[in-house]
């Protein structure tokens, strides 16, 4: 084989590798893109491309409105309670004369069995303003002039628990209500109903904004969640005493400043996202958890050689986690602990100035550089979590209840989901019932905010 034969072989073979380096890479980010899917949860129902025109969602106006349907007057009465007339006008202070009764059924679930009471509200005029003026029984959900016949306090709150807090679709819900205590509601009405709960307490989600913006330290997170079948995002901000959800429009810092503030100067305790790092004032500190689990993901699919630094980093952030616990439970000094914690900041930094030829070596080093101040945060913060693990749990529920039943079909159901959201998983970190709350907020005449860090406390 002459020298030309030679130089075209060896043309050939270079031609070959360099097609199975590319081959090799594009197989590569196939196997990374596939095993990042994997976590992703997906909504079930969802449009890639939705319609350019939808149809607007609920009832139509006129002729296509459909069969309207009410709530019957309930046929027997199990009890009757009389709604006295105020004596004097809430208004001006005068004389009321009485001009008749009215009567407005309410149909409650006390255990065992369905209860039917009957509010004989006593309404007058007053005699100084001619302001109309009727009775209220604390057991009311609202004025007679409202619904002649409708769910009472508890059913709602119930069906609002089973819904938002367990996650059970309007339908079964439904068949909850009628199998477990013979009271038959529809799934539009379940949805008006716990639509008017989440009106009720927007107030008291307004004094959870508030608080989650003055908590010492939050964990926040967000997950994709469809509105109108379109790709939104519920985040959520949590804290040892309190929760706040909210579903946005978007996952960036303008979305994430609505809720915590663009002030926030507390611990954030957060994963890896960048928008994050855009809360300039606050003192973070970066999942640990999720970096341990994207070494051990580098670790399965690369070579011993490629794997060699993200074994090194995985050594070195469970090695920071053993000298927390150690500090914890008292078994270093402040000087040891001091010390340690430079060794290992010392041999990370090593390892973060070395190049890699891996180019997912390279994308991992160049993240843990702009995590680099938020890594050992907990080693100069006691108590400080870790990781984000309590984030994780409070969306997890949803996560799940995401796959039953996708999201919400409107966008005043996201702001319904949201307020009712943080007011139940707030009450369940207090260890408050939360069929009470949801009672009261109801009963309410007025719109009113319950303070649900001090228990039995309210202020309107």
């Amino acid at each position: 084989m002459d020298e030309q034969a030679y130089q075209d072989k060896i043309a050939r073979l270079e031609r070959e590798i360099e097609n199975l380096k590319a081959e090799n890479a594009r197989l590569q980010r196939l196997l990374e893109e596939a095993l990042r899917a994997t976590k992703r949860q997906a909504a079930p129902f969802s449009r890639r491309n939705p319609k350019a025109n939808p149809r607007k969602p609920g009832r139509k106006a006129g002729s296509k409105y459909g069969r309207p349907c009410r709530r019957p007057v309930p046929e027997e009465v199990d009890e009757v309670i009389e709604v006295a007339l105020p004596e004097t006008c809430p208004q001006c202070g005068s004389e009321v004369e009485e001009t008749g009764v009215v009567s407005q059924y309410q149909t409650e679930i006390p255990p065992p069995q369905v209860e039917r009471i009957e509010f004989r509200i006593h309404q007058g005029c007053c005699q100084s303003c001619g302001q109309r003026v009727e009775g209220r029984h604390p057991r009311q959900t609202s004025a007679a002039s409202i619904a002649e016949s409708q769910l009472g306090p508890r059913a709602v709150a119930l069906a609002t628990q089973l819904n938002k807090g367990l996650g059970l679709p309007y339908g079964k819900v439904s068949q909850v209500l009628e199998q477990g205590w013979g009271l038959k509601v529809s799934r539009s009405g379940l949805c008006r109903a716990i639509a008017r709960v989440g009106a009720r307490a927007a107030p008291t989600y307004q004094a959870l904004l508030e608080r989650i913006r003055g908590e010492p330290n939050v964990t926040p997170d967000e997950t994709g969640w469809k509105v109108e079948a379109r790709l939104w995002w519920m985040w959520v901000f949590t804290s040892v005493r309190l929760t706040v959800y909210a579903i946005l429009p978007g996952r960036g810092f303008e979305q994430a400043a609505t809720v915590l503030g663009a002030d926030f100067a507390g611990f954030l305790t957060r994963d890896g996202w960048g928008v994050y790092r855009q809360f300039r004032q606050a003192w973070h500190q970066s999942c640990l958890r999720h970096l341990l689990t994207r070494c051990r993901e580098m670790r399965e699919i690369s070579s011993p050689s490629a794997g060699e630094f993200p074994r090194r980093v995985q050594v070195i952030l469970k090695a920071a986690l053993g000298l927390r616990d150690r500090r914890d439970q008292g078994q270093t000094s402040e000087h040891g602990l001091a010390v340690a914690r430079g060794q290992l900041e010392a041999r990370l930094d090593r390892d973060l100035d070395r190049h890699w030829r891996s180019p997912a070596n390279r994308r991992f080093a160049a993240h843990l550089l702009r995590e680099r101040h938020a890594l050992f945060t907990f080693l100069y913060c006691p108590g400080l979590e870790a990781t984000n693990w309590r984030a994780e749990q409070a969306i997890r529920f949803m996560v799940v209840a995401r796959k039953v039943w996708g999201g919400n079909r409107t966008a005043a159901g996201a702001v319904t989901q949201s307020i009712l959201l943080s007011v139940l998983q707030t009450c369940h970190q207090q260890n408050r019932p939360v069929l009470p709350v949801l009672e009261q907020l109801l009963c309410s005449p007025q719109p009113a905010i319950i303070d649900l860090l001090a228990p039995r406390s309210i202020s309107r």
